[in-house]
């Protein structure tokens, strides 16, 4: 068979159009960007409840270094409070109210792990080379990402209208009697 008579392979992208292909790529877009925001909310809130319940059950593996970034406050209460915070920042997340105060909350959480860098440097850096990170340093230096994630949800969810019902307007002007005939 010569090569002027060989068929292209059959796939998916040349069975469409140029038009239909772009049409169902704008739809896989909407798609994502329906769900994308609700997906990022419940995955993180998944992940404070999971680290949160193991600082509580003390089976969390940076316990020690937890206590040591605020060495004022008893090791044995702050790491289970703090488990129990983280717990209650991710419940609220899968539930999914007053997510502009929840993300405010947890930045400002998030952005309390990088005491580490400045209380426990040893533990975050190699040979105090702020560009050779330990295991340690780079468990905090993630949290970078989930800041971004934290500002998403604030910033996203506090431009989305709220599932909950308006309330009525109130009025706010005061009646006043029609004029009597005669007058």
């Amino acid at each position: 068979m010569s090569s002027m008579h060989r068929r292209a392979p059959v796939t998916f992208a040349n069975r469409l159009s140029d038009s239909e292909l772009m049409g169902r790529l704008l739809e896989l877009r909407q798609l994502v960007d329906r769900v994308s925001v609700t997906l990022l909310r419940i995955s993180v809130g998944v992940v404070f409840i999971w680290f949160g319940a193991l600082k509580i059950t003390g089976a969390t593996p940076v316990a020690k270094l937890v206590a040591a970034t605020v060495p004022i406050l008893p090791a044995n209460v702050f790491v289970p409070a703090l488990g129990a915070f983280e717990v209650v920042l991710g419940l609220a997340l899968l539930i999914g109210r007053h997510l502009d105060l929840v993300a405010v909350l947890l930045v400002a959480h998030l952005t309390g792990t990088f005491l580490v860098l400045v209380m426990e440097p040893n533990a975050a850096f190699e040979h105090g080379n702020p560009l050779m990170l330990t295991m340690t340093g780079e468990f905090v230096i993630k949290n970078i990402v989930l800041i971004a994630a934290g500002l998403v949800l604030a910033t996203k969810c506090a431009s989305q209208p709220s599932r909950e019902p308006a309330a009525a307007p109130v009025s706010r002007t005061i009646p006043v009697p029609e004029p009597a005939d005669g007058m």
